[in-house]
């Protein structure tokens, strides 16, 4: 006969599903138990009255049993049957939503409303950029991945595969990246940067951003002030703040950073670091005259404060001769920030820190608490990719593409905004910044209704008094997407 507890499994059990039956049974089981309905020394049905009840065969029933039993959520008293474990506390308590949803495969990938029981460091108020949705996008300066060969990019991975595997590098290594990479970059980077660095000098990292951060850590502790410009980029805010730092910010004008107001915050901040885009600023894509950096450089040294350079598209300058880093006048006050993104792809997440080697130990052993170490395989096929020339070649075909779509999206600008917005044709960078004349928050609504995503205004703005405009990449987009992006921004600007 059945046991007085009520079998409520039938309704938990649905043979379309891909799951096993046996598995939808011990789940169910599972669930009932959890959620204190079935006690710790419940009886449980026999084998055959359970499979009948619930119109299975009885060895699916007995393999549930048997795989519950070897968990530990039953046991078996002889001839008296089979019942909740016993060694189980009397009753688990009401489990939430989130729990039961995590013990039954049927039930993956479903919304939950649940709220964890235990304190943990909320993310702070801001929007996390996630890729897809509807309409065009206008990045803020993103490369175009189509334009790299993606036949080219799997045979330079198999290459390295085989390559890593014969010389045995596929095993635990090196936190600060693989030693070929790093040879690779540090010779990059005295080619063609005039920065005397070697491997010793670099660690790789999953980004910039995440080389930015990683800087961030070994050079602040919470209450320390940064100093980042008045128009500046978003995550490097977030992060100094994630890591219980106090943003400064200060203004900027044609040639860069306010040098006196900057002078004025490290007397009256206990300033650490200063986070810059001199290359190409962002988001104004301006570029720091020479004299301005000795000046942000004197200004360092006589506080003790550390510069981090961030030299994202360093490659992308297309009046005269890109400047040389600021790394390059003084390496012992500058942490380089670089990144092999813009110049192949986003999705191989390379890029690096460059540094004093203590600065990259102490960096490199941030990263064996958090990563252990980078990935080998995609490192090594970057490696051969420079080695090789493939870089170079793909860097001098993208340099001519975006050249010629920087001057479409200029005239693009001027025919449909003319009147409506101002903008400099940017010397270097792959986005423009342009400001507009009437209410940007206005437009900006109008303009996501009509199918436009971009980034805020605001998400650029460190301060209130902060210039507006928007930063609009035109690397990314062809030419037919330019054209119906800008046609659609121009529609909501005389709207």
């Amino acid at each position: 006969m059945l046991r007085h507890w009520q079998i409520s499994l039938g309704a938990q059990i649905d043979a379309g599903r891909n799951t096993p039956m046996y598995m939808q049974i011990i789940h169910a089981l599972i669930r009932d138990i959890e959620t204190g309905r079935l006690t710790s020394g419940t009886f449980l049905p026999s084998s055959r009255e359970l499979a009948s009840a619930l119109g299975v065969n009885r060895k699916t029933v007995v393999l549930a049993y048997e795989d519950l039993i070897a968990q530990g959520w039953l046991s078996t008293e002889g001839t008296r049957g089979t019942v909740v474990s016993r060694s189980l506390p009397k009753s688990l308590g009401p489990f939430d939503a989130a729990g039961l949803a995590r013990s039954d495969p049927a039930t993956r990938g479903v919304p939950l409303d649940d709220e964890p029981q235990y304190r943990f460091s909320a993310p702070p108020e801001r929007p996390l950029a996630l890729p897809g949705g509807v309409g065009i996008k206008l990045d803020e300066g993103a490369p175009d991945g189509r334009l790299f060969p993606a036949d080219q990019l799997a045979r330079a991975y198999r290459s390295a595969v085989q390559r890593a595997s014969r010389a045995n590098r596929l095993q635990y290594r090196d936190p600060r990246g693989t030693e070929r990479l790093r040879e690779q970059i540090a010779d990059m980077l005295r080619s063609q940067r005039g920065l005397n660095f070697t491997a010793d000098n670099i660690c790789i990292t999953r980004g910039s951003q995440n080389g930015l951060f990683l800087a961030l850590q070994v050079l602040i502790h919470p209450g320390d002030a940064v100093i980042v410009e008045e128009l500046t980029y978003e995550p490097a805010v977030a992060a100094i703040r994630a890591l219980g730092g106090k943003v400064i910010p200060v203004g900027i004008d044609a040639d860069g950073i306010d040098i006196a107001e900057m002078e004025a915050a490290c007397r009256r901040h206990s300033v650490r670091a200063v986070f810059l885009t001199p290359h190409h600023q962002f988001p104004t894509t301006i570029a720091m005259r020479p004299e301005r950096r000795l000046q942000v450089l004197d200004i360092a040294r006589q506080f003790g404060v550390a510069i981090i350079e961030d030299d994202y598209d360093h490659e992308f300058h297309f009046q005269s001769q890109p400047l040389l880093p600021m790394a390059g006048y003084a390496p012992s006050q500058v942490l380089y920030l670089g990144s092999m993104s813009k110049l192949l792809l986003p999705a191989l997440r390379i890029g690096y820190l460059a540094a004093p080697r203590p600065v990259i130990e102490a960096i490199a052993h941030r990263v064996s608490l958090t990563d252990g170490m980078g990935n080998t395989i995609t490192e090594e096929t970057c490696a051969d990719l420079i080695e090789s020339g493939e870089v170079r070649r793909h860097a001098r075909k993208a340099w001519r593409i975006y050249a010629e779509r920087r001057s479409a999206f200029a005239e693009l600008l001027e025919s449909e905004l003319a009147g409506h917005a101002q903008f400099t044709m940017p010397d270097g960078g792959l986005a423009f910044w342009v400001r507009f004349e009437g209410d940007l928050e206005a437009i900006e609504e109008r303009a996501l209704a009509a199918g436009l995503r971009f980034a805020s205004h605001r998400s650029f703005m460190s301060r209130s008094s902060a210039e507006k405009g928007l930063r609009l990449g035109f690397a990314s987009l062809d030419p037919t997407e330019a054209g119906l992006a800008i046609a659609a921004l121009a529609r909501a600007t005389k709207a």
